[in-house]
Protein backbone atom coordinates (compact mmCIF):
# COMPACT_ATOMS: atom_id res chain seq x y z
CA UNK A 1 0.00 0.00 0.00
CA UNK A 2 0.97 3.41 -1.11
CA UNK A 3 2.48 6.01 1.47
CA UNK A 4 3.40 9.28 2.39
CA UNK A 5 6.97 10.16 2.60
CA UNK A 6 8.85 9.44 6.01
CA UNK A 7 10.20 12.89 7.54
CA UNK A 8 13.80 11.97 7.01
CA UNK A 9 12.75 11.35 2.98
CA UNK A 10 11.03 14.84 3.32
CA UNK A 11 14.03 16.12 4.16
CA UNK A 12 15.66 14.18 1.30
CA UNK A 13 12.99 15.61 -1.42
CA UNK A 14 13.59 19.26 0.06
CA UNK A 15 17.25 19.22 -0.54
CA UNK A 16 17.19 17.33 -4.18
CA UNK A 17 14.38 19.70 -5.00
CA UNK A 18 16.20 22.90 -3.77
CA UNK A 19 19.89 21.39 -6.02
CA UNK A 20 17.86 20.91 -8.89
CA UNK A 21 16.41 24.53 -8.89
CA UNK A 22 20.09 25.55 -8.16
CA UNK A 23 20.92 24.48 -11.74
CA UNK A 24 17.85 25.52 -13.69
CA UNK A 25 15.57 22.79 -13.98
CA UNK A 26 11.49 24.50 -13.76
CA UNK A 27 9.61 21.84 -13.30
CA UNK A 28 5.59 20.78 -11.83
CA UNK A 29 5.02 20.34 -8.06
CA UNK A 30 6.28 16.93 -7.20
CA UNK A 31 4.55 13.90 -5.19
CA UNK A 32 6.45 11.41 -4.27
CA UNK A 33 4.98 7.78 -2.65
CA UNK A 34 6.89 5.05 -1.47
CA UNK A 35 5.27 1.80 -2.39
CA UNK A 36 6.53 -1.88 -2.37
CA UNK A 37 7.87 -4.10 -5.40
CA UNK A 38 4.59 -5.78 -5.79
CA UNK A 39 2.25 -2.17 -6.05
CA UNK A 40 5.26 -0.75 -8.04
CA UNK A 41 4.88 -3.42 -10.50
CA UNK A 42 1.13 -3.33 -10.55
CA UNK A 43 1.40 0.61 -11.23
CA UNK A 44 3.86 -0.03 -13.27
CA UNK A 45 1.84 -2.78 -15.65
CA UNK A 46 -0.82 0.36 -15.57
CA UNK A 47 1.71 2.29 -17.24
CA UNK A 48 2.26 4.40 -13.96
CA UNK A 49 -1.14 5.14 -13.49
CA UNK A 50 -2.76 3.90 -10.28
CA UNK A 51 -6.55 3.58 -11.87
CA UNK A 52 -7.12 2.40 -15.92
CA UNK A 53 -9.93 0.63 -17.46
CA UNK A 54 -10.98 -2.93 -16.99
CA UNK A 55 -8.68 -5.43 -20.19
CA UNK A 56 -6.75 -8.43 -20.10
CA UNK A 57 -3.32 -6.85 -21.28
CA UNK A 58 -2.69 -5.18 -17.41
CA UNK A 59 -2.81 -8.52 -15.81
CA UNK A 60 -0.60 -10.05 -19.03
CA UNK A 61 1.95 -6.96 -18.24
CA UNK A 62 1.75 -7.29 -14.44
CA UNK A 63 2.75 -11.17 -14.71
CA UNK A 64 5.89 -10.20 -16.88
CA UNK A 65 6.68 -7.54 -14.58
CA UNK A 66 6.61 -9.43 -12.02
CA UNK A 67 8.44 -12.21 -13.14
CA UNK A 68 11.29 -10.23 -14.15
CA UNK A 69 11.63 -8.81 -10.73
CA UNK A 70 11.46 -12.48 -9.31
CA UNK A 71 14.19 -13.67 -11.44
CA UNK A 72 16.40 -11.07 -10.93
CA UNK A 73 15.88 -9.45 -14.64
CA UNK A 74 15.13 -6.07 -13.77
CA UNK A 75 14.03 -3.64 -11.48
CA UNK A 76 12.03 -0.94 -11.12
CA UNK A 77 13.27 2.16 -9.52
CA UNK A 78 10.71 5.04 -9.77
CA UNK A 79 7.77 5.69 -12.15
CA UNK A 80 7.05 9.40 -13.06
CA UNK A 81 3.31 11.06 -14.77
CA UNK A 82 3.31 13.37 -17.12
CA UNK A 83 0.52 15.42 -14.89
CA UNK A 84 0.38 19.32 -12.72
CA UNK A 85 1.25 18.22 -10.05
CA UNK A 86 3.58 15.52 -11.24
CA UNK A 87 3.60 12.35 -9.37
CA UNK A 88 6.34 9.70 -8.51
CA UNK A 89 6.58 6.36 -7.40
CA UNK A 90 9.48 5.49 -4.95
CA UNK A 91 10.41 1.67 -4.46
CA UNK A 92 10.32 1.30 -0.20
CA UNK A 93 13.46 -1.53 -0.58
CA UNK A 94 15.69 1.99 -1.86
CA UNK A 95 18.56 2.89 0.14
CA UNK A 96 18.85 6.41 0.93
CA UNK A 97 20.83 7.05 -1.58
CA UNK A 98 18.91 5.56 -4.36
CA UNK A 99 16.14 7.69 -3.80
CA UNK A 100 18.33 10.91 -3.76
CA UNK A 101 19.17 9.71 -7.17
CA UNK A 102 15.76 8.30 -8.06
CA UNK A 103 14.01 11.98 -7.02
CA UNK A 104 17.15 14.24 -9.26
CA UNK A 105 16.08 11.59 -11.79
CA UNK A 106 12.27 12.47 -11.32
CA UNK A 107 13.41 16.44 -11.56
CA UNK A 108 14.64 15.97 -14.76
CA UNK A 109 12.05 14.10 -16.22
CA UNK A 110 9.23 16.34 -14.72
CA UNK A 111 11.24 19.39 -16.06
CA UNK A 112 11.41 17.35 -19.38
CA UNK A 113 7.50 17.22 -19.69
CA UNK A 114 7.08 20.58 -18.86
CA UNK A 115 9.53 22.70 -20.95
CA UNK A 116 9.47 20.30 -24.30
CA UNK A 117 7.55 21.50 -26.96
CA UNK A 118 5.82 18.06 -27.91
CA UNK A 119 4.18 18.09 -24.47
CA UNK A 120 2.84 21.72 -24.78
CA UNK A 121 -0.31 20.28 -25.39
CA UNK A 122 -0.64 16.72 -23.76
CA UNK A 123 -3.03 16.68 -21.10
CA UNK A 124 -1.81 17.77 -17.64
CA UNK A 125 -4.79 16.32 -15.54
CA UNK A 126 -4.50 13.02 -17.08
CA UNK A 127 -4.81 11.37 -13.72
CA UNK A 128 -8.09 12.71 -13.55
CA UNK A 129 -8.74 11.70 -16.73
CA UNK A 130 -7.53 8.14 -16.57
CA UNK A 131 -9.86 7.47 -13.81
CA UNK A 132 -12.85 9.25 -15.82
CA UNK A 133 -12.09 6.40 -18.90
CA UNK A 134 -11.78 3.69 -16.09
CA UNK A 135 -15.25 4.64 -14.63
CA UNK A 136 -16.80 4.93 -18.20
CA UNK A 137 -15.56 1.76 -19.98
CA UNK A 138 -16.39 -0.01 -16.12
CA UNK A 139 -19.76 1.31 -16.93
CA UNK A 140 -20.11 -0.08 -20.27
CA UNK A 141 -18.58 -3.27 -19.27
CA UNK A 142 -22.03 -3.72 -16.48
CA UNK A 143 -24.40 -2.86 -19.60
CA UNK A 144 -23.04 -4.87 -22.79
CA UNK A 145 -20.53 -7.67 -20.63
CA UNK A 146 -16.78 -7.79 -20.38
CA UNK A 147 -16.10 -10.11 -23.58
CA UNK A 148 -18.26 -7.71 -25.75
CA UNK A 149 -16.58 -4.64 -24.20
CA UNK A 150 -12.80 -6.65 -23.69
CA UNK A 151 -13.31 -7.54 -27.64
CA UNK A 152 -13.94 -3.89 -29.07
CA UNK A 153 -10.83 -2.73 -26.65
CA UNK A 154 -8.59 -5.30 -27.97
CA UNK A 155 -9.47 -4.01 -32.09
CA UNK A 156 -8.41 -0.55 -30.89
CA UNK A 157 -5.79 -1.13 -28.77
CA UNK A 158 -4.11 -3.07 -31.59
CA UNK A 159 -3.88 -0.05 -33.99
CA UNK A 160 -3.67 2.50 -31.25
CA UNK A 161 -0.49 3.69 -33.55
CA UNK A 162 -2.44 4.36 -36.52
CA UNK A 163 -2.62 8.21 -35.35
CA UNK A 164 -1.12 11.29 -36.52
CA UNK A 165 1.67 12.61 -34.22
CA UNK A 166 2.52 15.66 -35.75
CA UNK A 167 -1.20 16.79 -36.06
CA UNK A 168 -0.87 19.01 -32.73
CA UNK A 169 1.37 21.27 -34.17
CA UNK A 170 0.82 21.38 -38.23
CA UNK A 171 -2.49 22.56 -39.68
CA UNK A 172 -2.96 19.77 -42.53
CA UNK A 173 -6.22 21.92 -43.67
CA UNK A 174 -8.39 24.42 -43.97
CA UNK A 175 -10.90 24.03 -41.31
CA UNK A 176 -14.00 25.00 -43.17
CA UNK A 177 -16.55 26.94 -42.29
CA UNK A 178 -20.43 27.22 -42.38
CA UNK A 179 -20.55 30.61 -44.78
CA UNK A 180 -18.33 29.24 -47.45
CA UNK A 181 -19.75 28.96 -50.62
CA UNK A 182 -18.47 26.56 -53.35
CA UNK A 183 -15.93 28.58 -55.82
CA UNK A 184 -17.05 29.15 -59.43
CA UNK A 185 -15.51 26.88 -62.14
CA UNK A 186 -12.12 28.33 -63.40
CA UNK A 187 -12.06 28.70 -67.42
CA UNK A 188 -8.80 27.96 -69.11
CA UNK A 189 -8.63 30.81 -71.49
CA UNK A 190 -5.75 30.98 -74.58
CA UNK A 191 -3.43 33.64 -73.10
CA UNK A 192 -2.48 36.77 -74.84
CA UNK A 193 -1.33 40.37 -74.27
CA UNK A 194 -3.49 42.23 -76.55
CA UNK A 195 -6.61 42.68 -75.19
CA UNK A 196 -8.16 43.04 -78.38
CA UNK A 197 -7.45 39.71 -79.41
CA UNK A 198 -9.09 38.23 -76.57
CA UNK A 199 -12.74 37.75 -78.34
CA UNK A 200 -10.79 35.95 -81.66
CA UNK A 201 -8.37 34.13 -79.78
CA UNK A 202 -11.31 32.76 -77.19
CA UNK A 203 -14.31 32.61 -78.86
CA UNK A 204 -17.81 32.17 -77.48
CA UNK A 205 -18.03 28.78 -78.57
CA UNK A 206 -14.68 28.08 -76.96
CA UNK A 207 -15.48 29.46 -73.81
CA UNK A 208 -18.76 27.56 -73.62
CA UNK A 209 -17.64 24.31 -73.95
CA UNK A 210 -15.06 25.12 -71.32
CA UNK A 211 -17.53 26.44 -69.17
CA UNK A 212 -19.38 22.79 -69.81
CA UNK A 213 -15.99 21.03 -69.22
CA UNK A 214 -15.80 22.87 -65.52
CA UNK A 215 -19.27 22.64 -64.66
CA UNK A 216 -18.53 18.42 -65.55
CA UNK A 217 -15.56 18.59 -63.58
CA UNK A 218 -17.80 20.06 -60.79
CA UNK A 219 -20.42 17.99 -60.49
CA UNK A 220 -18.36 14.85 -60.15
CA UNK A 221 -18.30 12.73 -57.28
CA UNK A 222 -15.24 13.96 -55.17
CA UNK A 223 -13.13 11.51 -53.23
CA UNK A 224 -13.81 10.81 -49.67
CA UNK A 225 -11.54 11.81 -48.16
CA UNK A 226 -10.45 14.46 -50.47
CA UNK A 227 -6.60 14.32 -48.74
CA UNK A 228 -5.33 11.46 -47.23
CA UNK A 229 -5.90 11.43 -43.64
CA UNK A 230 -3.32 10.66 -41.27
CA UNK A 231 -5.04 10.05 -37.89
CA UNK A 232 -6.41 6.68 -39.22
CA UNK A 233 -8.11 6.36 -35.05
CA UNK A 234 -9.60 10.02 -35.46
CA UNK A 235 -11.35 8.40 -39.20
CA UNK A 236 -12.96 5.50 -37.79
CA UNK A 237 -14.22 7.63 -35.13
CA UNK A 238 -16.02 10.59 -37.10
CA UNK A 239 -17.10 8.08 -39.86
CA UNK A 240 -16.88 3.98 -38.88
CA UNK A 241 -20.74 2.07 -37.97
CA UNK A 242 -19.94 2.35 -34.66
CA UNK A 243 -22.55 2.39 -31.73
CA UNK A 244 -22.30 5.22 -29.26
CA UNK A 245 -20.68 3.57 -26.11
CA UNK A 246 -18.07 1.99 -29.13
CA UNK A 247 -17.56 5.61 -30.24
CA UNK A 248 -16.40 7.04 -27.11
CA UNK A 249 -14.40 3.61 -26.19
CA UNK A 250 -12.55 4.27 -29.25
CA UNK A 251 -12.51 8.26 -28.61
CA UNK A 252 -10.55 7.39 -24.89
CA UNK A 253 -8.20 4.84 -26.51
CA UNK A 254 -7.50 7.62 -29.00
CA UNK A 255 -7.10 10.50 -26.53
CA UNK A 256 -4.89 8.53 -24.28
CA UNK A 257 -2.44 6.94 -27.44
CA UNK A 258 -2.13 11.11 -28.46
CA UNK A 259 -1.12 11.46 -24.74
CA UNK A 260 1.39 8.73 -24.39
CA UNK A 261 3.06 9.90 -28.07
CA UNK A 262 5.14 12.58 -26.80
CA UNK A 263 6.92 9.98 -24.39
CA UNK A 264 7.45 7.86 -27.65
CA UNK A 265 8.98 10.63 -29.38
CA UNK A 266 11.19 11.93 -26.55
CA UNK A 267 12.06 8.56 -25.06
CA UNK A 268 16.64 9.06 -25.74
CA UNK A 269 15.98 12.86 -24.81
CA UNK A 270 13.80 12.59 -22.08
CA UNK A 271 15.66 9.60 -20.22
CA UNK A 272 19.38 10.99 -21.08
CA UNK A 273 18.47 14.55 -19.67
CA UNK A 274 17.02 12.62 -16.55
CA UNK A 275 20.52 11.19 -16.16
CA UNK A 276 22.57 13.92 -17.04
CA UNK A 277 20.89 15.87 -14.24
CA UNK A 278 20.68 12.65 -11.34
CA UNK A 279 24.50 12.18 -12.26
CA UNK A 280 25.19 16.43 -12.12
CA UNK A 281 23.33 17.18 -8.73
CA UNK A 282 24.78 13.56 -6.93
CA UNK A 283 28.00 14.31 -8.06
CA UNK A 284 28.53 17.83 -6.93
CA UNK A 285 25.73 18.52 -4.63
CA UNK A 286 24.30 15.58 -3.02
CA UNK A 287 25.97 12.43 -2.96
CA UNK A 288 27.99 12.02 0.69
CA UNK A 289 31.57 10.51 0.41
CA UNK A 290 30.18 7.47 1.92
CA UNK A 291 27.53 6.96 -0.46
CA UNK A 292 29.77 7.66 -3.48
CA UNK A 293 30.19 3.93 -4.37
CA UNK A 294 26.93 3.14 -3.82
CA UNK A 295 26.15 6.03 -6.37
CA UNK A 296 28.49 5.02 -8.92
CA UNK A 297 27.84 1.32 -9.20
CA UNK A 298 23.73 2.48 -9.22
CA UNK A 299 24.50 4.92 -11.94
CA UNK A 300 26.86 2.58 -13.87
CA UNK A 301 23.82 -0.07 -13.56
CA UNK A 302 21.54 2.51 -15.29
CA UNK A 303 23.85 3.82 -18.67
CA UNK A 304 25.49 0.04 -19.13
CA UNK A 305 24.98 -1.65 -22.49
CA UNK A 306 22.48 -4.80 -22.43
CA UNK A 307 23.87 -7.02 -25.15
CA UNK A 308 22.89 -5.26 -28.81
CA UNK A 309 20.23 -3.08 -27.35
CA UNK A 310 20.50 0.20 -27.50
CA UNK A 311 20.21 2.04 -24.18
CA UNK A 312 18.45 5.57 -24.38
CA UNK A 313 19.52 5.99 -20.66
CA UNK A 314 23.64 6.17 -22.09
CA UNK A 315 23.01 7.28 -25.39
CA UNK A 316 20.92 10.71 -24.24
CA UNK A 317 23.38 11.16 -21.59
CA UNK A 318 26.83 11.04 -23.69
CA UNK A 319 24.97 13.41 -26.58
CA UNK A 320 23.94 16.25 -24.10
CA UNK A 321 27.40 16.22 -22.73
CA UNK A 322 29.01 15.97 -25.69
CA UNK A 323 26.92 19.06 -27.18
CA UNK A 324 27.67 21.03 -23.82
CA UNK A 325 31.22 20.24 -24.36
CA UNK A 326 31.06 21.08 -27.81
CA UNK A 327 29.58 24.76 -27.15
CA UNK A 328 31.53 25.70 -24.09
CA UNK A 329 34.43 25.04 -26.35
CA UNK A 330 32.62 26.36 -29.68
CA UNK A 331 33.12 22.95 -31.80
CA UNK A 332 30.65 24.31 -33.93
CA UNK A 333 29.64 27.00 -36.85
CA UNK A 334 31.06 27.03 -40.03
CA UNK A 335 34.80 27.87 -38.98
CA UNK A 336 34.80 24.35 -37.51
CA UNK A 337 33.07 22.48 -39.74
CA UNK A 338 35.36 23.82 -42.82
CA UNK A 339 38.25 22.39 -40.64
CA UNK A 340 39.88 19.29 -42.17
CA UNK A 341 42.93 19.09 -39.61
CA UNK A 342 41.80 16.03 -37.23
CA UNK A 343 44.41 17.67 -34.45
CA UNK A 344 43.11 20.83 -35.17
CA UNK A 345 39.64 19.67 -34.55
CA UNK A 346 40.81 18.16 -31.11
CA UNK A 347 42.13 20.71 -29.64
CA UNK A 348 39.74 23.39 -30.47
CA UNK A 349 38.92 25.26 -27.30
CA UNK A 350 37.27 29.17 -28.03
CA UNK A 351 36.25 28.97 -24.45
CA UNK A 352 32.66 30.51 -25.23
CA UNK A 353 30.96 28.77 -22.53
CA UNK A 354 27.38 28.14 -23.80
CA UNK A 355 27.32 24.62 -23.49
CA UNK A 356 24.03 25.01 -20.11
CA UNK A 357 22.71 27.50 -22.41
CA UNK A 358 22.63 25.23 -25.67
CA UNK A 359 21.09 22.03 -24.23
CA UNK A 360 18.36 24.20 -22.16
CA UNK A 361 17.99 24.99 -25.88
CA UNK A 362 17.77 21.42 -27.52
CA UNK A 363 15.83 20.08 -24.45
CA UNK A 364 13.19 22.61 -25.78
CA UNK A 365 12.97 22.20 -28.87
CA UNK A 366 14.11 18.99 -30.00
CA UNK A 367 12.28 15.78 -30.66
CA UNK A 368 14.59 11.94 -30.85
CA UNK A 369 14.59 12.80 -34.66
CA UNK A 370 16.04 15.91 -34.52
CA UNK A 371 18.21 14.98 -32.04
CA UNK A 372 20.23 12.58 -33.51
CA UNK A 373 19.98 13.91 -36.74
CA UNK A 374 21.51 17.03 -35.93
CA UNK A 375 23.79 16.56 -33.07
CA UNK A 376 24.96 12.77 -33.76
CA UNK A 377 27.89 13.57 -35.54
CA UNK A 378 31.08 11.29 -36.93
CA UNK A 379 33.16 12.09 -34.36
CA UNK A 380 30.56 11.05 -31.21
CA UNK A 381 30.04 7.83 -33.70
CA UNK A 382 33.61 6.88 -33.61
CA UNK A 383 33.69 7.57 -29.76
CA UNK A 384 31.09 5.94 -28.78
CA UNK A 385 31.86 2.93 -30.85
CA UNK A 386 28.24 2.80 -32.18
CA UNK A 387 27.47 0.21 -34.72
CA UNK A 388 24.13 -0.62 -37.11
CA UNK A 389 23.47 -4.52 -36.51
CA UNK A 390 20.51 -6.78 -38.59
CA UNK A 391 19.62 -10.26 -38.69
CA UNK A 392 21.05 -12.53 -41.05
CA UNK A 393 19.03 -15.11 -41.98
CA UNK A 394 21.51 -17.81 -43.18
CA UNK A 395 23.26 -18.01 -39.82
CA UNK A 396 20.21 -17.37 -37.96
CA UNK A 397 21.65 -14.73 -36.04
CA UNK A 398 22.06 -10.73 -35.23
CA UNK A 399 25.23 -9.22 -36.87
CA UNK A 400 27.05 -6.02 -36.83
CA UNK A 401 26.50 -4.60 -40.44
CA UNK A 402 28.07 -1.59 -40.57
CA UNK A 403 30.03 0.61 -38.62
CA UNK A 404 30.44 3.24 -40.76
CA UNK A 405 28.57 6.56 -39.71
CA UNK A 406 26.03 7.04 -42.70
CA UNK A 407 24.72 3.52 -42.04
CA UNK A 408 24.45 3.95 -38.35
CA UNK A 409 22.95 7.29 -38.40
CA UNK A 410 20.68 6.40 -41.35
CA UNK A 411 19.76 2.43 -39.32
CA UNK A 412 18.78 5.33 -36.15
CA UNK A 413 17.05 7.52 -37.35
CA UNK A 414 14.71 4.71 -39.25
CA UNK A 415 14.13 3.19 -36.20
CA UNK A 416 13.11 6.43 -34.42
CA UNK A 417 10.83 7.96 -37.01
CA UNK A 418 7.15 6.96 -36.56
CA UNK A 419 8.72 5.01 -33.50
CA UNK A 420 9.83 2.79 -35.84
CA UNK A 421 6.25 1.72 -37.03
CA UNK A 422 4.80 2.22 -40.83
CA UNK A 423 3.04 5.13 -42.03
CA UNK A 424 -0.53 4.48 -42.78
CA UNK A 425 -2.87 7.13 -44.18
CA UNK A 426 -6.47 7.11 -45.08
CA UNK A 427 -6.41 7.40 -49.10
CA UNK A 428 -10.13 6.47 -50.09
CA UNK A 429 -13.49 5.53 -47.51
CA UNK A 430 -15.60 5.00 -50.91
CA UNK A 431 -13.04 2.60 -52.57
CA UNK A 432 -14.79 1.17 -56.19
CA UNK A 433 -17.79 2.68 -55.14
CA UNK A 434 -18.96 0.20 -52.86
CA UNK A 435 -17.62 1.81 -49.14
CA UNK A 436 -14.62 0.00 -48.58
CA UNK A 437 -11.69 1.36 -46.79
CA UNK A 438 -8.73 2.00 -49.11
CA UNK A 439 -5.26 3.08 -47.17
CA UNK A 440 -1.84 3.66 -48.23
CA UNK A 441 1.42 2.93 -46.68
CA UNK A 442 4.21 5.36 -47.20
CA UNK A 443 7.14 2.89 -48.34
CA UNK A 444 10.24 4.17 -46.56
CA UNK A 445 11.95 1.50 -47.84
CA UNK A 446 11.00 -1.50 -45.32
CA UNK A 447 8.36 -4.04 -46.59
CA UNK A 448 5.12 -4.47 -44.09
CA UNK A 449 5.12 -7.37 -41.99
CA UNK A 450 2.61 -10.08 -43.43
CA UNK A 451 1.50 -11.03 -40.29
CA UNK A 452 0.63 -7.64 -38.58
CA UNK A 453 -0.54 -6.85 -42.07
CA UNK A 454 -3.27 -9.22 -41.73
CA UNK A 455 -3.85 -8.58 -38.11
CA UNK A 456 -4.58 -4.88 -38.56
CA UNK A 457 -6.84 -5.47 -41.60
CA UNK A 458 -8.98 -7.54 -39.34
CA UNK A 459 -8.89 -4.69 -36.52
CA UNK A 460 -10.28 -2.01 -39.06
CA UNK A 461 -12.43 -4.55 -41.04
CA UNK A 462 -14.56 -5.86 -37.80
CA UNK A 463 -14.47 -1.72 -36.85
CA UNK A 464 -15.22 -0.47 -40.39
CA UNK A 465 -17.61 -2.95 -41.35
CA UNK A 466 -16.82 -3.48 -45.01
CA UNK A 467 -13.62 -4.53 -46.09
CA UNK A 468 -10.42 -2.80 -46.37
CA UNK A 469 -7.64 -2.72 -48.47
CA UNK A 470 -3.75 -1.45 -47.82
CA UNK A 471 -2.10 -0.25 -50.84
CA UNK A 472 1.88 -0.72 -50.21
CA UNK A 473 5.05 -2.18 -52.52
CA UNK A 474 6.68 -5.33 -51.38
CA UNK A 475 10.09 -6.09 -53.16
CA UNK A 476 9.76 -3.48 -55.30
CA UNK A 477 6.34 -3.87 -56.99
CA UNK A 478 3.02 -2.20 -55.93
CA UNK A 479 0.64 -4.93 -54.32
CA UNK A 480 -3.10 -4.29 -52.68
CA UNK A 481 -3.54 -6.45 -49.29
CA UNK A 482 -7.25 -6.66 -48.48
CA UNK A 483 -9.64 -8.10 -46.14
CA UNK A 484 -13.44 -8.62 -46.44
CA UNK A 485 -14.36 -10.81 -43.39
CA UNK A 486 -13.42 -13.61 -44.32
CA UNK A 487 -10.46 -14.13 -46.61
CA UNK A 488 -7.20 -12.28 -47.31
CA UNK A 489 -6.37 -10.87 -50.51
CA UNK A 490 -3.09 -10.00 -52.10
CA UNK A 491 -3.22 -8.40 -55.99
CA UNK A 492 -0.33 -6.39 -57.99
CA UNK A 493 -1.39 -2.57 -57.99
CA UNK A 494 -0.05 0.85 -59.25
CA UNK A 495 1.64 1.88 -56.34
CA UNK A 496 2.17 5.84 -56.78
Amino acid sequence: MSTALPPHLRDVQEEMKGHARSFGLDFFDTIFEVIGFDEMNMVASYDGFPVRYPHWKWGMQYERLAKSYEYGLSRIYELVINNDPSYAYLLESNQDVDQKLVMGHVYGHVDFFKNNFVFAHTNRKMMDEMANHATRVRKYVDRFGIDVVEAFVDRVLSIDNLIDVHSKYIVRRRAKKENDEPRAPRLRELPTDKEYMRHYINPPEYMKAQREKAEQEQRKPKRFPEETERDVLGFLMEHAPLERWQRDVLDMLREEAYYFAPQRQTKIMNEGWATYWHAKIMAEKACKPEELIDFADHHSGVVSMQGNQLNPYKLGLELFRNIEERWDKGQFGKEYDDCDDIAQRRRWDRQLGLGRQKIFEVRKFYTDVTFIDEFLTLEFVREARLFAFGFNKKRGRFEITSREFKEVKDKLLTQLTNFGQPNISVLDANHDNRGELLLRHQHDGVDLEPEYTKATLQALQAIWNRPVHVLTRSEGKGVMHGFDGKDHTERSAEYA
